[in-house]
């Protein structure tokens, strides 16, 4: 995932968290901003460090950084998607975090296609 597809500065978090809509499960919050104008997606993620230390956390958020990455091209284009984790994601693998965020993403409506 280049430059260009990470939120990073606080008040592009702030915008997705005021006029984005969000969508929960028990182990993550996306926020979703669609966004027409622009050609791609991008991706902010939050995880607290009540999650863990800090190898925890740089897990977690490489692991959802790896199911957005897969995902791309079933995802819509444009709209900016900022991931929260919440405490069950700690002990969750690869594949169920997979499908939990797959969940999530369905709820939002911005997931298209079928799994292969």
């Amino acid at each position: 995932m280049n430059e260009l597809m990470r939120l990073r500065k606080n008040e592009e978090f702030q915008l997705v968290f005021k006029q984005g809509k969000s969508f929960a499960n028990r182990q993550f919050v996306v926020y979703v901003l669609k966004n027409a104008e622009r050609k791609y997606s991008r991706l902010g993620l939050s995880v607290s460090k009540k999650m863990g230390n800090a190898v925890m956390r740089n897990r977690i958020k490489r692991l959802i950084k790896e199911i957005f990455r897969e995902l791309g091209d079933r995802l819509e284009a444009g709209n900016d998607y900022i991931v929260i984790s919440r405490k069950p994601v700690r002990t969750m693998e690869y594949s169920d975090m997979k499908d939990s965020l797959e969940h999530v993403l369905k709820k939002a409506g911005v997931l298209k296609g079928r799994r292969c």
